[in-house]
């Protein structure tokens, strides 16, 4: 098993928190490296918009007491089941952090949150270009469930 896929040390130096305006400059170098360009008053605009709605959580990882890694959740009443699902919309982690358990670390307090928050179950999404992040999801538990069609309405 790959380095990036085995179980974290406990801990690892790792600690998460709630992100606050101020991580603005590093949610924009985390988005940045997911592949979606954000500059800092954009950072800044959609830390404010998750923190003024009580559906939604992001939480920064940091390692050495630097930002190295985001989760963002939304809980969302999930009509075909009657239940609530929590749904991890970003999850990113810096290439240099990559293999450290931190990625683990987040998925595991994702998990814990969607629990904490009552939702049956938690899913995502990954593009079919993460291969790498797709081998490391399987590895955490996660399978494939359905196949996602979007359709662009704007800008966004």
């Amino acid at each position: 098993m790959s380095r990036a896929f085995s179980p974290p040390e406990r801990n690892a130096g790792i600690d998460l928190r709630n992100a606050v305006i101020a991580d603005a400059d590093d949610v924009a170098r985390l988005l940045d490296e997911l592949g979606y360009p954000c500059d800092l008053r954009d950072a800044v605009e959609r830390i404010a918009t998750i923190l003024a709605n009580d559906r939604q959580a992001l939480v920064v990882a940091r390692r050495g007491g630097v930002v190295c890694g985001l989760v963002a959740l939304d809980f969302m009443y999930y009509l075909p089941l009657g239940t609530t699902t929590c749904r991890i919309t970003t999850l990113v982690v810096l290439e240099d952090a990559r293999g450290s358990g931190v990625g683990r670390h987040l998925l595991m307090e994702a998990e814990r949150r969607a629990r904490a928050g009552g939702a049956a179950r938690i899913e995502l999404t990954s593009g079919t270009q993460r291969t790498e992040a797709h081998g490391f999801y399987r590895a955490c538990g996660y399978s494939n469930s359905s196949m996602r069609f979007v359709k662009p309405l704007g800008s966004a």
